[in-house]
């Protein structure tokens, strides 16, 4: 039995995709995604173009013709709506007979249409995985999308690379046959939303940057402190913990605070990491510690510390 033809993958793509936009809570829209220069809107708002611009190119107009018409926001104030029309209007774009046979202009050159049915397909697929590990939805990637890009995608990976549409390849293990499709798109499989909070939570104390530390903590936060012996102090509530780590960064001179690591299981991380300080007499001190953190909603709800002794 042959599989799917190209318009029927790029049909069950586009549902996919549109699917999992029927999952973004009201409040998830600026949620950071994988794709570090958008939020769930920006990330919907570029597939919603892409959408937009295939009905014109099928039909054969060229990037020119089409120009600035889908430019900016075009989810407005009804982004679901938009979505679920766009998605119909490209499916029966490619629907029509002989589409799939038909010359797009893009812009860089005249092109099979097949072949960009495949470049939309690719560009659902990946950003549909990031679009459901931002909003915590189920991720796992159809197999018939991974055994029709795998091959495909492999024969153009340094192309795209090269023309600066993937980040390179992380370091990072990649066994599943998606896991090794994510990382050949520059992603981490291991992205979650957890994860990236816990990512610039680290990296605002590196900062030191109350303000930017404080924006990741949830309003009825808990913080344990490391002292004093042998259990510190629990602070509760986001206005709580200000004013105590106001007091830390008044009163310490010459702070450098480094995350060593952080490990992630769920909504739970442990981070490892070195707090450096100038003493009176000039001389450096440091500690080093660990905090249990428990992520909810993209906000920091727990940070319980704890040092060498």
């Amino acid at each position: 039995m042959s599989g799917p033809t190209v318009s029927e993958l790029h049909a069950s793509a586009v549902e996919a995709f549109r699917s999992l936009v029927h999952q973004v809570r009201d409040d998830a829209w600026s949620a950071p995604t994988p794709c570090s220069d958008w939020d769930v809107r920006a990330l919907v708002n570029h597939v919603a173009g892409e959408e937009l611009w295939t009905v014109p190119l099928l039909e054969g107009s060229t990037i020119a013709e089409v120009g600035s018409r889908f430019d900016g926001d075009v989810l407005g104030a009804v982004p679901v709506e938009v979505v679920d029309g766009s998605a119909k209007a490209a499916t029966a774009a490619f629907d029509e007979p002989g589409a799939a046979e038909r010359t797009v202009h893009l812009s860089f050159g005249d092109t099979p249409a097949s072949e960009y049915a495949m470049q939309l397909i690719a560009d659902h697929v990946v950003h549909g995985w990031d679009l459901a590990v931002a909003i915590g939805a189920d991720a796992r990637i159809d197999e018939q999308f991974l055994t029709a890009l795998t091959g495909w995608y492999a024969e153009r990976e340094d192309l795209y690379r090269g023309a600066g549409i993937v980040s390179e390849r992380p370091s990072v293990p990649a066994t599943s046959a998606q896991e090794q499709l994510l990382v050949a798109f520059g992603r981490d499989p291991a992205w979650s939303l957890a994860h990236d909070v816990v990512r610039r939570f680290g990296a605002a104390w590196e900062a030191w940057d109350l303000e930017a530390i404080m924006a990741l903590i949830a309003p009825d936060a808990v913080f344990e402190s490391t002292g004093p012996a042998p259990d510190g102090r629990r602070i509760e509530g986001a206005a709580a913990i200000r004013a105590e780590w106001e007091g830390m960064f008044r009163d310490t001179r010459d702070a450098s605070f480094t995350f060593e690591e952080a490990f992630l299981s769920g909504d739970r991380a442990t981070a490892r990491w070195v707090f450096a300080w100038t003493n009176d007499d000039g001389s450096r001190g440091h500690v080093r510690g660990a905090d249990v953190i428990r992520v909810r909603d993209g906000l920091i709800a727990e940070k319980l510390s704890y040092v060498k002794g």
